[in-house]
This record gives C-alpha cells, sequence and structure tokens, in this order.
C-alpha cells in the first residue's frame, strides 16, 4: 500500500512543523585585523570551513545555555532569564587566505586594500515600557534599519564599521501597541535575531565587520549576547556577564588596533567605552584607571602608522541633542574626556589621530574644529528611534570639550549610513539615506573636515 493510502487511513498526514534552521555566519576582524569566522547555529553540531581547499574544524565557543535573570536595572528592563538556544562557533583565518567556504558559501574576505568602508551604528529598534517612546518595529518606516542593511550591501563595502548599540529590545511591547506587537524581547537569542541578525544578512554577507560596544552591550543589558556572537577575541570565563560578580572584568575589554590594509597609512584604534560615565572620572575610579591604561596601550599601538581613525561607540567631540534647552547641546563624553585631558591637555589626542567616529547621539554629525582638534564623526542613524536636530544657527561658542573651538559643523537626524572611501591621501565621507540615496558629502584631509549638504537637510526652526 502506498504511503499516502496508509496515511489517509491513519488520520495521520498532519505533521508537526519543523522550524528552519538558524544559521549566521560572518567574519570579524581582531586585533591586528585578523579574520575570525563565526557561526550562529541551531543545528546540533559547527559546519564545516573549507580555507583554500583545506578542511579546518570550526571550535564551539558558547553553547546554547539560559542564563538565570540578572536583577534588573533601575529604571531598566524587567528581569528575565536570557535564553540562547544557538550555538557559536569559530576559527581563526590565518593571514593570508585567498577562499574560505562553508557548504559551498564564500565568506567575505579582508581586502589588501580596503577602498570603500560602510560605518552605521545604533541599528535596534527601541522597545520601551513607555508607549509613547516604543519604537514600531513592525512599520519599515519608523525602523528602517533592513532596508539600510541592504542598501548599504548594495554598495559592495570592502569592510563594514559597526560603532555600537546592536541590541534595543529591552522590554515587552506595551499592550494594545499594533507598531511593535509580537516583538520578542529581553537579552537572549530571539531579541539578537530580530533586533540585529536578521536584518543584518546581507551585510554580514558582504564584508567582514569591525565591531565596537556600545552601552547597550555592557553587562547589565546585553553584554552575554556580546560576548557570545560579536567580540572577536577568545572567550574568556570571567568576561561572560553571566555573573553579576564579574562585571568589573566583563565591562571592560582590551582595546586593539586594525590597520587599513597591508601597505596601509591608516589603521583603526578600537576603544571599549561601554561603561564610561556621563559624568567626569575622578583617578580613584575603577573606570579611569581601566581607561587610562587602555588608551595608553592603544594610542602606542597608534604610533605604527601615520594615520589612524579612533573608534568608540560614545563621542568624545561631538554633541547631542538636548530637548529641555535646544540652545544649550549637550557636549561630549565627560567620561572619557577626563581620562584624555589628563593624558593631551590641549587636544584630548595624539597627534595622529585624524578623526574619531563613533555613535550614541541618534544623527549624522560631523564636526571640524578651529583648533587642533581631529575631527569628530557621529553616524547614529541605523535604525533607533532619532534624536531632534540640532539648533540652526549652531549657538556662538558651543563647545563639546573644554579649549575645543567648532570651525565648521553638519548634522541631521535622518535615518541611514556612512561610506568612507579612499581619495588619494584623503578620504571622502558621503551620507546615504534608507534607499541609498547620498543626501551630504565630506573630505576628510589630516585632522581637518570640509563638508556640504546635497540636499536640503532637516533644520530646527
Amino acid at each position: 500500500m502506498g504511503s499516502g493510502i496508509v496515511c489517509a487511513a491513519l488520520g495521520a498526514c498532519a505533521t508537526t512543523p519543523v522550524p528552519p534552521a538558524v544559521d549566521h555566519r560572518y567574519v570579524l576582524l581582531g586585533p591586528e585585523g585578523r579574520p575570525v569566522v563565526r557561526v550562529v547555529t541551531t543545528a546540533p553540531a559547527c559546519p564545516t570551513l573549507v580555507v583554500d581547499g583545506s578542511t579546518v574544524a570550526l571550535s564551539v565557543r558558547m553553547p546554547p545555555a539560559t542564563i538565570a535573570a540578572r536583577p534588573a536595572r533601575a529604571g531598566g528592563a524587567p528581569a528575565k532569564a536570557a535564553a540562547f538556544d544557538v550555538t557559536t562557533c569559530e576559527a581563526t583565518l590565518p593571514a593570508e587566505v585567498a577562499k574560505a567556504t562553508i557548504d559551498g558559501v564564500s565568506l567575505p574576505l579582508p581586502k589588501a586594500r580596503p577602498q570603500r568602508i560602510v560605518v552605521l551604528g545604533d541599528t535596534g529598534c527601541a522597545v520601551t515600557a513607555d508607549p509613547a517612546r516604543a519604537q514600531a518595529c513592525n512599520d519599515p518606516a519608523q525602523w528602517p534599519y533592513p532596508r539600510i542593511a541592504a542598501a548599504a550591501a548594495a554598495m559592495k563595502p570592502d569592510l563594514v564599521i559597526h560603532v555600537g548599540d546592536y541590541h534595543y529590545r529591552e522590554n515587552p511591547c506595551p499592550q494594545g501597541e499594533a507598531g511593535c506587537a509580537g516583538s520578542p524581547w529581553g537579552y537572549g537569542f530571539d531579541a539578537w535575531q530580530a533586533d540585529f541578525f536578521a536584518p543584518s544578512r546581507p551585510l554580514l554577507a558582504a564584508a567582514p565587520w569591525i565591531v565596537v560596544r556600545g552601552n547597550h552591550e555592557s553587562c547589565a543589558r546585553a553584554g552575554q549576547g556580546w560576548w557570545r556572537f560579536l567580540d572577536p577575541r577568545p572567550v574568556d570565563g570571567k568576561r561572560t556577564c553571566n555573573d553579576p560578580a564579574d562585571d568589573d572584568l566583563g565591562n571592560f575589554s582590551a582595546p586593539y588596533a586594525v590597520p587599513l590594509g597591508d601597505a596601509g597609512d591608516t589603521q583603526l584604534l578600537v576603544f571599549d567605552s561601554s561603561a564610561t560615565a556621563t559624568r567626569a572620572l575622578v583617578p580613584t575610579d575603577l573606570a579611569y584607571r581601566e581607561y587610562r591604561a587602555q588608551f595608553e596601550l592603544l594610542f602606542a599601538m597608534g604610533t605604527r602608522r601615520p594615520h589612524a581613525f579612533f573608534l568608540a561607540h560614545h563621542p568624545v567631540l561631538g554633541f547631542a541633542a538636548n530637548p529641555r534647552d535646544p540652545q544649550r547641546p549637550y557636549p561630549g563624553n565627560a567620561g572619557l574626556q577626563s581620562v584624555l585631558a589628563a593624558m593631551y591637555p590641549a587636544t584630548l589626542f595624539p597627534p595622529n589621530v585624524a578623526a574619531t567616529i563613533a555613535g550614541h547621539n541618534h544623527l549624522l554629525e560631523v564636526v571640524d574644529f578651529a583648533t587642533a582638534h581631529p575631527a569628530q564623526i557621529i553616524a547614529g542613524i541605523g535604525g533607533a528611534h532619532l534624536d531632534g536636530p540640532l539648533p540652526v544657527p549652531f549657538p556662538v561658542g558651543a563647545t563639546p570639550a573644554p579649549g575645543a573651538v567648532v570651525g565648521q559643523m553638519l548634522s541631521s537626524p535622518r535615518f541611514g549610513f556612512l561610506t568612507l572611501e579612499r581619495n588619494g591621501e584623503d578620504w571622502a565621507l558621503r551620507a546615504f539615506d534608507v534607499d541609498g540615496k547620498a543626501f551630504a558629502a565630506c573630505t576628510l584631509r589630516r585632522r581637518a573636515a570640509s563638508c556640504s549638504p546635497l540636499v536640503a537637510l532637516p533644520q530646527r526652526p
């Protein structure tokens, strides 16, 4: 008797649907630009990696686990266990690789001299307990990160830099809010999948990534996922954010440098500012001691090449909109400034740092200085709810840090992403909207930034 007849006779044709396997494959660049292959999968075993025709075993970075709920933050999300029903696999690639594949699909590999770099940040969907501030994750106009990731991937970048804050779905969607109805929440994989992995798929496949840790990835928030999925270095059992008793370790990580190509003159200096404070730090603070040692180490690395871009989530030399007093925009991060001022009182950074690149403030911002400070770039326009615009005309004398005199500034609260492209000894910076249409352009030359809008930018009356 045929199987269809048996099924009909027994009335057992219905079967339990098998959920599709989750499988994300991507390449991160770690210290000295070493490429690390990562796979996040629901499969029972890590897949096979083939590098230049030879099989390479992927090791388990972290197995599936459910982590007990951490204490709820004051004024933050409710406590909830973090369920990671996926395995994270990894392998470090040799310095020179021509081809790497998994299941016959090629992985993006570092270019000898990256030409086009995508920069974006603050990409998650902010689900808050306040219905008035809950972002409509189900509305592509209100949360456009999937469109942004696709548009950025279409640029065929050689490298992607994410300046932090990947995860925002910390709270359950308020009851009755259709805009975020059905959204997962908490710090487990389901929220990471919705906020970052699923929408990032085309961009993860397009190029290797350099990832910067944001305050949303601090231990009290989504730090468990940060260490599980994104930090490019080997996992440290005390640096997982699983046990709050270890947060003084888990909230800090060593800085590192990534050279931009084998023979290039520029390198990227990656700094973890996730635990910084909005107030000035004092030498007795743990963060002050950690950051002082890390800055000394990082800037020593920075001398290996003539020029450097400093990457951190929090802007040191940028402004944030102040909705309570628009004519007094908030200055740069006081915690980082207090440590840097003790090292480089006049300019906060050593002379070979040409620009600082950050997120955190949800707007596009490029600040050039009449003083010798490096240009500040802010790319916090990747999808999380936008800040209000900065005042126009900009208040005379407003400064992001003591002694820093603004020469020229471009800003816009418009969703999108940036690209950096080599142009001889200069860098061309362009801002694109959610559909990949350019709306602003700048030239970076040493520490100077010269910008112009390509279309009328949103401004405060």
